[in-house]
């Protein structure tokens, strides 16, 4: 599912979606039992209003999960507290597993123009889980005004996208000079992201260049995180001019096109959304991927922990 199915439906109830991209999962249901201290059930137990989650990730493997989302209350507005804490349970009623933080991320790149009514940050948490399976979230933000919220993940066996670890595929994707300089073949950002049009893929592990790839349409995702993740790897690019590291955007068309479908590119990588940025070592392999959106600050920390 595209990220532009879950933005139809939340401007249904008047909200602008942030979230990168659709998700199987759903609204995990309050327990009607005694719950259990510390449980998620006892989470939306607590005062305060419980709300609604939209994830901004969807595709998950076991090992190391990032998930983003948003919090919405009855009214379809964004819920924004400084910070969250996610619980990570085998039901509503179980101990938790794992309890991780949930930080507030800007979408897109600080200090850009944005248009009235777009929400600006969301909430990003890590945490660990031990195998595939269903697992239930609870979510409450911290501080004043508490809220809370439950959700539920599905975490496959293997991912959709290329795992952390595998090997990037060599896809031969254009260049400025592939293409004689057609800008218009080459992305739908205007102007042109011209910086991250100069390397391809292939030439780039051919040559065993440390790389971030963003695949991404600036002109035809809905949502805000389609153009900003663009502008994202662009304004870490810049913050790290002095390294080695090369930068790539992708766009997902078939000539950059909707209605021809997914390009040859994205399908060689297996991606079941968009956007998707990865980061790849010298010896080909994904050291890092980032689902829907990523900010500046989580790009160039991966970036110099996994590439410099």
């Amino acid at each position: 599912m595209r990220a532009r199915g879950v933005a139809a439906a939340l401007v249904a109830v008047g909200v602008v979606l942030v979230a990168g991209c659709g998700s199987s999962a759903h609204q995990a249901q309050p327990s009607t039992t005694t719950p259990e201290p510390n449980s998620i059930a006892s989470v939306l137990a607590r005062p305060g209003p419980n709300v609604s989650v939209v994830p901004g990730t969807e595709d998950y493997s076991p090992g190391p999960i990032r998930f983003s989302f948003l919090l919405i209350d009855n009214q379809g507005a964004p819920v924004i507290r400084p910070a969250a804490r996610v619980s990570v349970a085998t039901s509503k009623d179980a101990v938790p597993l794992v309890v991780a933080g949930a930080s507030l991320e800007p979408i897109g790149v600080p200090g850009a123009d944005v248009a009235a009514g777009d929400v600006t940050e969301l909430y990003v948490s890590h945490f660990d889980v031990p195998s595939a399976g269903t697992y239930q979230l609870g979510i409450q933000t911290l501080g004043a005004k508490p809220v809370q919220a439950a959700f539920q993940i599905d975490v496959p066996e293997h991912p959709k996208a290329p795992a952390v670890g595998s090997k990037a595929i060599a896809s031969d994707t254009p260049t400025i000079a592939s293409t004689h300089g057609n800008f218009r073949e080459l992305t739908t950002r205007v102007p042109p992201d011209t910086t991250l049009l100069r390397y391809s893929i292939a030439g780039s592990i051919a040559a065993h260049k440390p790389f971030v790839v963003v695949f991404a349409t600036p002109k035809f995702c809905t949502s805000r995180t389609c153009g900003p993740v663009v502008d994202v790897v662009d304004a870490a690019r810049k913050q790290l001019a002095r390294s080695d590291v090369r930068f790539i955007h992708v766009e997902v068309y078939k000539n950059n096109n909707p209605g021809l479908g997914y390009n040859e590119w994205f399908k060689q990588w297996h991606l079941p959304t968009e956007p998707w940025t990865f980061l790849v070592g010298k010896d080909r392999r994904i050291k890092q991927r980032f689902e829907g959106s990523v900010s500046v600050g989580e790009l160039v920390v991966a970036v110099h922990r996994y590439l410099s």
